[in-house]
This record gives structure tokens, C-alpha cells and sequence, in this order.
């Protein structure tokens, strides 16, 4: 242990990597745009520079802590270096911010608050760049970045791909992809993540609100959403509730208000993947065929897959994601004319993932040549959607889904964060479901936030190898591992996003390491007070396999190929 003396207070310090994570511990939120935790330290926008006795100043965040060390954090040559640093910035970036769609929540913005700068003193001389909207997922706005590095790091250290890269020197300097490609050009996933970490409107969701609105005040239309596992887990504390508190009812009873038709968790479409995954899983196992079986939950890992490992793709489970087969046998349920009454049929879907974006597009996920979810809506532009209709959020009363298809078990519930699809199917091999064995499944090793978790479970004195994998950068050493042969596994369970979906690059962005805690212990929790906790004990997933799946299965809930 050490000390130093922070603005005239002695504060003590152990293992911090940095002097600015002890000052963060003694209480003073220092401003950064460019240092985050998960990535590596870049130093680049210089906010968090401090002085020390002797008049020196420098960046806090690459700066190791030392015994004895006197630091002054708001001294008055410091006040005026960070709102010059903010003022040079505001100086080169697009000023739009009244219709900017980060506006409120833009970190450049809440600097020049704190500040006080109420005028931008120098002249943009930056020529405007077009925007690049060529995703299906993401929106680039050139004219918005502040050269923070931010989604560089993110794109290569978290996911290694590396689609984004400085380009330039100088004041010419820019982020762009290799040879200014659009992103559609690129090896991007669409995951979000660059999004996630970008503090301006530099990268943001391609948004689809007004389809749905449109939908919604259409009167012969049937507007269904379908709400994922990991969505009710972000919503919460956007409105002052428990961050991280499972909102499910408050959710259906806030779209039900807005005026969708009927509503749906997708954790019962999960326990459709449960079912046919773990059925596919042990064909393959007794088999010897395309092992090891690779999830297919996670859209951004399967065009990672297909992208980079082409050669492992017979390895990809067959089964569609719960999120396409929910759309799938909802559009099947409702070309009854019976059922639909002469309306169409609409379904949103409500996702905490921007790669959702680029996976209904894909042409395994149509049926009888319709696309089977018509339009996906991130967390985040559910938030506003819910703003913008005016409803008291924190004060609804919850309510249930809607039948036919209305609840879900628990182990569709912790589909939303890593490890979760490969516990649920642990539960579906489980002979018994008392709490000693859920216990038990759930201590066998899926859980947890490592990268990269390796185990082995026995069945039927079988034992097989599992490894469960978050973040496309630990995707990747895995791949290396398998290709080699260094390493043998029977499944392998991928999610492009770290922690799993609870940090899709859909959810509300700056969550901080308590909000990724509460998020995952949220859904674990919402599981433990579910009373179904295995999948095939679903009595409405029995239901739909007596009735309209009976000679559908492969058509609705599989695909043919990727």
C-alpha cells in the first residue's frame, strides 16, 4: 500500500494501474473521452492530465501511481488546459446537436456543460464528409469524430477485427476503414461495438422507429413484438428504477400502451433453440460429424465464422437464432385466415444487438419467400420510443405476455448472457429439475465473466468438452487453437459481445463494471424465480410441437444453409 496526496488530501492506494483510477477512488470524477478500462490505454485527449508540485503536468490515465506523489487535479492552469482541450474539439466537430441522435447522452456535449462553454471560439475549417449509412446496422458520421481512438480500440482489441484504422496525419488526421470503404465493404459483424464505446454521434444505430410507429398507426395491421432476454435487464435505470432489475412486466404493459397488438419474450423461442440445439448436438455427438458444434445464436459471430473460418461452417448449428424462429412461427401461426382476420402481420423485434439489424435480411431468415421479422429496434431506441410517447414508465403496472406463446423458462431467460445458452442446454440433459440440479448445472462452469471458460461435463458416461466464449477477439484465439488441433471440444458456445448480449452494442452505452454486474445478476435472478427452469417442461412448447410444427420443423426453426 501506498499514498499520495490528491488536492491537499492524503489518499491511500494498492494495485490501481494508473494515478487517474486513484483519484476516480478518491472521489473525484475526473473527465476522459478516450480511457476505458477494457481497453488499452491510448492518451490521447489529454482531459485527464493533472500537475503535480513541481508545476509538471501529465495524463493521469498513463501515468503509474508512486508513493509520496502530490497531485492537484483543478489547479488553475489545469481548468484552462481541459477547456481549451474541449474548446479545440467543439472547434472541429459538427455542431448539429439539437437533431444529433446522441444528443443528451453525448459525452463531448456533457463536457462543455461541466466547462461552461457557452460559445466555440474558433472556426471550423474541416471540410464535411458524407455520411456512411451503407450498414444495415450502424450509421459512420465523419463529421462527429474527435479522433478519441475509442472504436478503433474497441473493433480490434475486443473483437480483433480491425475494421476501423487512422488514417492521415496531422490535422487531416481521420478514422475510417482501410481505403474509405464503406462498412458494408468491410469485415465488419455489425455488433455495435464501435458504437458502444464512441462517445459522440460519430457511430450510431441505424435507427427504424418510425416503421414502427407507421405499423402501429395502421389499422390493418397486427403489430407484434417480441421483447429478448437481456432488454429487460438495461431498461430500468434509464427511468430511475433498480439498475440491472428484471422490467419485463412494465415492458409489456408500456408497448401494450403504445399500442402494439401483442407482445412476446423471446425466452420461449429460446427454449424452441433448446430443443432442437441439444436434439442436433447429441445426433452430431453419437454421430462423430461436425464436431465441435458451434452456437448459432449470435449473428455477429456466425458472419464472423462464415468470414474468416469458412472451412468450419458445417460446424454451425443448423437451428435459426430465437429470434428467427419466433418470427417464423408467428408468421406461420397467423396465414390462418382465421386467425389473422384479413390484417397483416408485423413483428418487431425488440433487441439489445444491432447485428439483429443485418440478420433478418439474410435470406435463411424468410419463409415462403417473406421475410419472417419485419423490423428490429435496439434497447436503446426502445428507451426513446417509450420517451417519446409520453408514458410514466416507473409507474405501470406490470403485466403478462400474450397467449398463444406468452412465457418462457428460465433457461430461455439466460440466453442473454455468456454461458447462458450453454447452461439451459446442460438443464435439457438434466434427468431431473429440483434445485440441488439446477445447483449443480449452474457451478459446472458456464458461468462467470472470463473470455474464454473451458470444461467438462459427463453424459450417459460420455464426457464432453465444452468451451464458452464472449468477445470475438477470445473467438478468434479459440478458432486458432481448434484449427491447430491443439485443442478438442464437443460444443462451443460464441457471443460476439463480452459478458454476452447484456452488453450488446444495442444497449444503453457508458455502463460502468457495477452496471455489467447488476445486468447479469438481474437475469440470473429473474431465472431463479421462474417455475419452469428447463426448457422441455415448456407445456407450451410441447403444444406447439403437437400442433403447428408438426411437419414444420425444419422450415420454421432451421436453416438450410450459411
Amino acid at each position: 500500500m501506498g499514498f499520495m496526496t490528491i488536492d491537499g488530501r492524503k489518499v491511500a492506494f494498492t494495485d490501481e494501474k494508473n494515478v487517474l483510477s486513484v483519484i476516480r477512488n478518491a472521489g473525484i470524477d475526473l473527465p476522459t473521452l478516450c480511457y476505458h478500462s477494457e481497453l488499452s490505454i491510448f492518451g490521447a485527449c489529454r482531459l485527464c492530465t493533472v500537475e503535480d508540485d513541481r508545476g509538471r503536468t501529465f495524463a493521469s490515465c498513463s501515468e503509474e501511481p508512486r508513493d509520496g506523489m502530490v497531485i492537484y487535479t483543478n489547479s488553475g492552469k489545469i481548468k484552462k488546459y481541459r477547456k481549451m482541450i474541449v474548446e479545440l474539439l467543439l472547434s472541429a466537430h459538427c455542431r448539429d446537436c439539437t437533431t444529433c441522435v446522441k444528443s443528451g447522452e453525448c459525452v463531448l456535449q456533457d463536457l462543455a456543460h461541466r466547462m461552461n462553454i457557452t460559445s466555440v471560439r474558433f472556426q471550423n475549417t474541416r471540410e464535411p464528409r458524407p455520411l456512411d449509412d451503407s450498414s444495415p446496422a450502424l450509421v459512420r458520421d465523419p463529421n462527429k469524430c474527435i479522433l478519441c481512438g475509442d472504436c478503433v480500440r474497441a473493433c480490434s482489441e475486443l473483437q480483433g477485427l480491425g475494421v476501423l484504422g487512422f488514417a492521415h496525419r496531422g490535422t487531416d488526421a481521420m478514422v475510417m476503414p482501410a481505403f474509405d470503404k464503406p462498412l458494408s465493404a468491410t469485415d465488419c459483424v455489425s455488433c455495435g461495438q464501435c458504437r458502444v464505446f464512441c462517445p459522440t454521434g460519430a457511430i450510431s444505430i441505424k435507427t427504424q422507429m418510425d416503421e414502427v410507429w407507421d405499423a402501429i398507426a395502421d389499422p390493418n395491421t397486427r403489430v407484434v413484438a417480441q421483447v429478448a432476454p437481456a432488454v429487460r435487464v438495461a431498461v430500468g435505470d434509464a427511468f430511475g428504477l433498480t439498475r440491472g432489475h428484471s422490467v419485463m412486466g412494465k415492458l409489456v404493459a408500456v408497448l401494450h400502451r403504445m399500442g402494439f397488438d401483442e407482445v412476446y419474450d423471446t425466452a420461449f423461442a429460446a427454449d424452441l433453440t433448446i430443443m432442437e440445439e441439444s436434439k442436433e448436438f447429441l445426433d452430431r455427438v453419437e454421430k462423430g460429424e461436425n464436431l465441435p458444434l458451434f452456437t448459432s445464436c449470435c449473428p455477429a459471430w456466425v458472419k464472423y465464422l462464415s468470414d474468416q473460418y469458412p472451412e468450419f461452417k458445417d460446424n454451425l448449428s443448423t437451428c435459426r437464432s430465437p429470434q428467427g424462429m419466433f418470427s417464423a412461427v408467428m408468421k406461420e401461426y397467423y396465414r390462418d385466415p382465421e386467425k389473422n382476420q384479413g390484417k397483416k402481420t408485423f413483428v418487431v423485434s425488440i433487441m439489445p444487438c444491432t447485428a439483429k439489424k443485418m440478420e433478418i435480411l439474410r435470406p435463411n431468415n424468410f419463409t415462403k419467400g417473406e421475410q419472417d421479422t419485419d423490423v428490429v429496434i435496439t434497447t436503446t431506441e426502445l428507451i426513446r420510443m417509450i420517451r417519446n410517447s409520453g408514458i410514466e414508465f416507473s409507474t405501470l403496472v406490470t403485466e403478462a405476455c400474450d397467449m398463444p406463446f406468452g412465457f418462457g423458462s428460465g433457461a430461455g431467460v439466460i440466453f442473454g448472457v455468456t454461458g447462458g445458452v450453454t447452461e439451459a442446454m446442460l438443464r435439457r440433459f438434466a434427468d431431473r429439475h429440483d434445485k440441488a440440479t439446477m445447483d449443480s448445472v449452474a457451478e459446472a462452469g458456464a458461468r462467470g465473466e472470463d473470455g474464454i471458460k473451458e470444461f467438462t461435463v459427463t453424459y450417459k458416461g460420455t464426457p464432453l468438452h465444452v468451451c464458452v466464449v464472449s468477445g470475438l477477439a477470445n473467438a478468434h484465439t479459440v478458432m486458432e487453437n481448434i484449427r491447430s488441433g491443439k485443442k478438442q471440444y464437443h460444443i462451443v458456445e460464441v457471443m460476439a459481445c463480452r459478458r454476452g448480449c447484456i452488453m450488446g452494442g444495442g444497449q444503453p452505452p457508458r455502463a460502468g463494471s457495477r452496471t455489467k454486474t447488476a445486468r447479469m445478476e438481474g437475469l440470473y435472478q429473474a431465472d431463479n424465480v421462474t417455475s419452469i427452469r428447463k426448457a422441455d417442461e415448456n407445456p407450451l412448447i410441447v403444444s406447439l410441437y403437437d400442433g403447428l410444427l408438426k411437419g414444420k420443423v425444419h422450415e420454421l426453426l432451421h436453416v438450410d444453409e450459411y
